[in-house]
């Protein structure tokens, strides 16, 4: 994977990232960590991204005593279903990479068991299930601090005058609106917004199995962690719900889409955690600053980069602008909250370096 960043142009005209990426592909071979079997686990590197977990799972036990509502798994799906998902997308993309590396010298089935065993050592299944249990606790523990950021109070009319303020006194949702139609582009920026669902446990899962060292596939899987951790302190720096809520005479001329349900159900699923904390599977799912598709997006689009795929960060651009378009035109969020969800996914990367590659040590 990394191999294709030797297709980059000389380091004079290079970025900051891309002369990263020249230095790994100049040192990771094709097929197996260089470090060797077990090398990995002896080294300890991965030791730092289970210190970040182990911090603000501490963080989130706190704020669970401060509020007095425990954690919380509704139906599963915060945790349980997710690492199941990661997990079924690991085995899958295994066994792709399996495949395309046998059928260099001729696809069988024994050609193909022994590609996976040759790459997939047991240091690298432990550190890839290991790493995978990591960032769905720390998304469990986000998508906990988030939902008792209701508690506190929100500052959406805020933020709504400063994007009025932005736009001289326009809404740029209404902009969007009357720029791109209430009938059928309700339903586009629905299924755009919607495929983010879909792009990230695709994402950070990709890059444990296709990296040539497991450990820059560690780089992009605690980079995303710190997208979720930066993020629920910026929640937590200014609570807001989004504009659906603040100004909904807005968006009441847009065509229902499964949206609009979404958002409704979000709200009475907030009311009834504010009604009754205490009753279970009680879960609030919202909150506008900083935008996270945003942030999550943007985070793609930097690794892209820093793995050498400059054509698919170009497409990546193309797709980050449409997600952002639609936070907006669809209610969720404000103009704010996209910017600092673009900040939010540079800190995260430099972060994510950092953990997996601390300064003052010595690389392999």
């Amino acid at each position: 994977m990394i191999s294709g960043a030797q297709r980059v142009p000389p380091c004079h005209a290079c970025t900051e990232l891309e002369i990263e990426v020249v230095s790994i592909a100049s040192q990771a071979p094709s097929v197996t960590d260089p470090t060797g079997p077990g090398r990995s686990l002896r080294d300890r590197w991965w030791v730092w991204t289970w210190a970040v977990v182990v911090v603000f799972g501490a963080v989130a036990l706190w704020r669970s005593q401060q509020v007095d509502v425990p954690f919380r798994d509704p139906g599963g799906r915060v945790f349980m279903s997710r690492i199941t998902l990661s997990f079924a997308i690991l085995v899958a993309l295994i066994l792709l990479d399996g495949l395309v590396r046998a059928g260099r010298r001729g696809w069988s089935l024994g050609k193909v068991v022994t590609a996976i065993r040759s790459r997939w050592t047991i240091d690298r299944v432990a550190l890839a299930v290991t790493g995978l249990l990591a960032y769905h606790l720390v998304y469990a523990f986000y998508r906990n601090l988030k939902s008792w950021n209701a508690f506190r109070t929100q500052y959406d009319d805020d933020l709504l005058e400063a994007d009025r303020w932005m736009f001289f006194g326009n809404s740029p949702a209404v902009l969007l609106h009357d720029l791109f139609g209430r009938d059928v582009a309700p339903h586009v920026f629905r299924a755009i917004y919607e495929s983010f669902s879909v792009m990230v446990p695709i994402s950070f899962v990709a890059a444990l199995v296709f990296a040539p060292r497991i450990r820059e596939g560690y780089v992009f899987l605690t980079s995303a962690m710190w997208v979720w951790i930066l993020g629920v302190g910026s929640y937590y720096l200014i609570p807001a719900i989004g504009p659906f809520h603040s100004a909904p005479e807005e968006f009441a001329g847009l065509d229902p889409t499964s949206v609009t349900a979404t958002q409704a159900k979000y709200m009475a699923e907030r009311a009834e955690l504010l009604l009754d904390p205490g009753a279970a599977d009680t879960f609030a799912s919202i909150g506008a600053f900083a935008s996270l598709h945003t942030g999550f997006t943007f985070l793609v689009l930097l690794m892209l980069r820093y793995y050498g795929f400059r054509r698919a960060a170009n497409l990546m651009v193309i797709y980050l602008v449409a997600v952002m378009v639609s936070t907006i035109y669809l209610g969720w969020h404000f103009v704010l909250d996209d910017v600092a969800g673009l900040a939010i996914a540079w800190a995260a990367v430099r972060l994510g370096r950092l953990t997996v590659h601390p300064p003052g040590r010595v690389t392999r």
